[in-house]
């Protein structure tokens, strides 16, 4: 064996231990936040937020103080709301998963700490494996399901970077990271090796790259339409006088409203719209280069532009008014479900020029 072999095959060994590593911190992660919601039901403020969620339909919040004199004042105590659409419940957001307990809000932010620490340890093993390979480092599924939770990861990161209140995400998303990579270590993993013929462009790193970050970025408002969906039951529960479980009490009254995570996934998707465009027009392109077409009616051909649809009709149905709120959230769900097929169902499942199946 040359010293450049043996180089690469340490450097493949050195990726896998630091993709291992992260997931055993990305644990550490999991069990923080989950201390953070656990101490989070348990704070005053947490069990009050109801009690807010329902007063802001009504009267505004009034606070009684004393004057040095000894007479009394009743001031209004003013209110933090989400503007919301013309018709819909205008409510305040929810404390946060630590609810307001000091504890909590330690264990939330321990968990934000380990959770940069897996996503630095994760993504120099992806820079190592790309090293080993002396390629981009999504050649094939193990590697593009470690980049794309790497991805997701640091645009989670990014937003609380940007003062964004988005720490309610971190658990879904350290979960699904645990999961995507459990899969891919488990089942996806392929040895380090070369290209086939047809891969050997640089489009493979504009194409591919756009696809993970736009993936990622999906996957962000994909969460927040769940969640609001969630949410917005529960709003609706109270608004009606019912009288929600213990359990939706304790979490979904520390979420933001549901006008807020309606906000934020409209926002999100939105935004990487045009980007998942230009996905497939670059993957056009580069099937031009390489198969001597732009287009093929390939199976991940025509699952992207199907996804590409799904997310059109998301965006016309917000701009239409009687197909906002709930029925437009149901429509973003099933636009990333193809999603999802078409980055695991096709790939694995579906025979075409770009399945990795056995690979």
């Amino acid at each position: 064996m040359n010293l450049a072999a043996a180089t690469n095959e340490s450097l493949a060994e050195l990726s896998n231990l630091l993709i291992y590593s992260s997931m055993a911190v990305y644990t550490l992660a999991f069990l923080a936040h989950i201390a953070e919601w656990v101490l989070g039901s348990r704070s005053k403020v947490g069990r009050t937020a109801a009690a807010l969620t329902e007063s802001s339909a009504g009267a505004p919040v009034r606070v009684q103080v004393t004057r040095q004199g000894g007479g009394t004042a009743v001031l209004d105590k003013p209110q933090v709301v989400t503007r919301a659409a013309a018709g819909a419940r205008e409510v305040p957001d929810g404390p946060g998963a630590a609810g307001g307990d000091e504890k909590g809000d330690l264990y939330g932010r321990i968990a934000v700490s380990l959770t940069t620490l897996a996503f630095l340890i994760e993504a120099a093993g992806v820079v190592t494996r790309a090293l080993s390979v002396e390629r981009a480092p999504w050649g094939n599924m193990y590697e593009f399901s470690t980049t794309f939770s790497t991805v997701a990861v640091g645009a989670y990161l990014g937003f609380l970077l940007a003062k964004k209140n988005v720490r309610w995400m971190g658990l879904p998303l350290v979960t699904t990271v645990l999961i995507d990579l459990g899969i891919a270590t488990t089942w996806l993993y392929t040895e380090s090796d070369q290209l086939v013929p047809a891969l050997h462009s640089y489009w493979l790193w504009i194409h591919v790259s756009t696809a993970i970050f736009c993936g990622a970025v999906l996957y962000l408002g994909a969460v927040a339409t769940l969640l609001y969906l969630f949410r917005d039951g529960y709003e609706a529960k109270l608004a009606a006088g019912g009288t929600p479980s213990a359990f939706a009490r304790s979490v979904l009254e520390r979420l933001p409203a549901a006008a807020s995570l309606d906000k934020f996934a409209y926002r999100v998707n939105a935004a990487i719209f045009p980007l998942w465009t230009f996905t497939i027009i670059a993957g056009a392109i580069w099937a031009g280069d390489a198969w001597g077409r732009y287009w093929g009616w390939d199976a991940k051909e025509v699952w992207s532009f199907i996804t590409w649809v799904g997310y059109a009709a998301y965006l016309h149905a917000r701009a239409t008014a009687g197909w906002k709120g709930r029925k437009a959230a149901y429509i973003a769900l099933i636009a990333f479900a193809c999603f999802l097929f078409n980055y695991y169902g096709v790939n694995i499942f579906v025979s075409s020029k770009h399945s990795y199946a056995g690979v």
